[in-house]
């Protein structure tokens, strides 16, 4: 190799982390170390139609493989990237967003240069940046590589974006490759580790019947394979929220549904609320994912493992990680295994469709028979998400979706991401007309790179969730009709893509026929009526209408 840039240092950084790809927008403040990015031998560059959709593709990336890579340029490329930074930041997603910057002298001369607000201020967006990143670097040429360091391992080690600003200058400075591996993990103190064993053993004693709610912060910190072999060994009853689904082996013993809170099937609240210990891995309790905050989970009866702290009925352990206090539970729950019923519950079954048609239920019950193990299944927020929350996976499916952050639109490039990560799994997508209208431009990104998902595109006319809050009849929750079976090829002179159009379930039976095993990209066009929502749904919109109403008490 020849002469080594900080450039190369930080792509150096990223390939030891098992980032291949590096999404984003070509801006003349980074030209230059995109050409070390191509000319790096693993490290791919991938090109997205703008920079709030190479965001959210790195986000899906990183669902995927752990952690991913962003970059834009300064001002109007990170400004646009910051609202799908801001869902890595809320939903834990550690994205390495960098920003090319104008050349150190520029800045420091105050030059009233394009892409800036004209004020020879060049700190306004960094500040803007540090309230959704864990960690953020303006990189100086002697301290670049440290500060590199320094702001990929915090963003690992927290689980959240890091923010790099790589001026022109400072790119092309030189730099010495590094001789160790960053080191992000660390151990917790056995001492305190005994002191929750100890803590924890009377209450397992005790207890007639445990159970056990994992979520998405389980599955950001890598813990499904620990939890999966820990129910295959204590078949406990256990389930996930929404947020989580697929952290689980939803077909093993004991698993018994998806909960949210109220709107959860009645076997399922209580398999989890009724048990005498309920242990929580990774959960938050968030509006959209409880129906409204409707989870009855008395906290006097919880061991609560978080990555930053465990909490065991009030009493707060630090200093112990999320895989250490999994491992003894899981230790604890073998020897005490014997005296606990097992769980004999079964996951509630998909509703059946009460009318003749294209329905919500027609088209569940369809996916529920289109699934197979080890799909990638990504679900837009609204109808998509909360349709696909009575689901239950086959083995080895990973679902993405957003409810927490919820930004439309973020499921088709996060599909994106999904498969450039995955190329090997199927990818299905399943969004609504409203979301994809957003961001449909990187259905062109995709087919340019030769990517196959399966895309499910729900019309019903406008948006739905937003029609179920408030407004039903009102203009504003309808948008404009496009003739989306040909948007395929408006957006590449070579289309690869099949699209198909469905009104009735069997239309519907027979497209899927077709496409289950072709590789090539597919979009299905599935018209739905416009008012018809999925059970949970309903259930959140009514509460979302009530906390969102002027005459809701104070």
């Amino acid at each position: 190799m020849g002469n080594i840039t900080v450039g190369d240092y930080l792509l150096h950084r990223l390939d030891e982390l098992g980032i291949e790809h590096l999404f984003g927008v070509p801006g003349d403040y980074n030209l230059q170390f995109l050409d070390h990015v191509i000319a790096h031998p693993r490290l791919a560059w991938v090109g997205c139609a703008n920079e709030l959709n190479a965001a959210y593709a790195a986000d899906g990336y990183a669902r995927c493989r752990g952690a991913a890579a962003l970059l834009t340029t300064f001002g109007v490329g990170e400004l646009s990237a910051i609202n799908g930074i801001a869902g890595s930041y809320a939903e834990y997603l550690p994205v390495i967003h960098i920003v090319g910057a104008p050349s150190l002298q520029a800045q420091s001369q105050g030059d009233l240069i394009h892409h800036s607000l004209g004020d020879g201020d060049f700190g306004h967006f960094a500040r803007m940046h540090r309230e959704v990143s864990v960690a953020q670097a303006i990189l100086q040429t002697e301290t670049a590589c440290q500060e590199i360091d320094r702001v990929l391992t915090d963003a690992l080690h927290y689980q959240r974006p890091g923010y790099l600003v790589l001026s022109t200058t400072v790119a092309e400075s030189p730099a010495v490759l590094p001789d160790a591996p960053l080191r992000w993990r660390h151990a917790g103190h056995n001492d305190r580790i005994t002191a929750f064993s100890q803590a924890v053993q009377p209450l397992f004693a005790q207890a007639k019947r445990v159970s056990l709610l994992a979520d998405f912060l389980a599955d950001r910190y890598g813990l499904a394979s620990a939890l999966n072999q820990w129910m295959a060994e204590v078949p406990l009853a256990h389930a996930t929220l929404l947020m989580g689904k697929g952290v689980f082996d939803e077909q093993r013993e004991g698993f018994v549904g998806t909960y949210a809170g109220e709107a959860s099937a009645c076997t399922t609240r209580q398999a989890i609320e009724e048990a005498e210990l309920i242990i929580t891995v990774g959960v938050k309790f968030t509006d959209t994912i409880t129906a409204g905050f409707t989870q009855h989970i008395e906290t006097g009866k919880v061991i609560s493992v978080m990555p930053d702290r465990i909490t065991l009925a009030g009493k707060v352990f630090s200093g112990i990680t999320q895989a250490e206090a999994v491992a003894c539970l899981h230790r604890l729950s073998r020897e005490y295994a014997p005296f606990w019923p097992r769980c004999e519950v079964i996951p509630a079954p998909l509703p059946e469709a009460q009318q003749p048609g294209m329905t919500q239920s027609a088209f569940w019950q369809a996916i529920q028979q289109f699934l197979r193990p080890d799909d990638i299944l990504v679900v837009e927020q609204g109808t998509a998400a909360f349709g696909a929350f009575g689901l239950r996976l086959p083995s080895g499916v990973k679902m993405i979706t957003q409810p927490l952050w919820g930004s439309i639109g973020y499921t088709l490039p996060a599909a994106f991401g999904a498969q450039t990560a995955q190329p090997a799994r199927r990818v299905i997508l399943i969004i609504g007309d409203g979301s994809a209208q957003l961001t449909a431009q990187e259905l062109g990104s995709m087919m340019r790179d030769g990517l196959t998902p399966i895309i499910f595109l729900l019309n019903n006319a406008g948006y739905s969730v937003e029609r179920a809050i408030h407004g039903a009849g009102q203009r504003y929750n309808d948008i404009a009709p496009w003739n989306w079976t040909q948007l395929p090829q408006a957006l590449s002179t070579d289309c690869p893509v099949e699209s198909w159009r469905v009104c009735e379930p069997v239309q519907l039976a027979e497209v899927m026929t077709l496409i289950a095993t072709r590789q090539r990209m597919s979009l299905v066009e599935v018209v739905l009526p416009k008012e018809d929502i999925p059970p949970l749904l309903a259930a959140v919109t009514r509460s979302l209408h009530q906390r969102n109403s002027a005459n809701q008490e104070s």
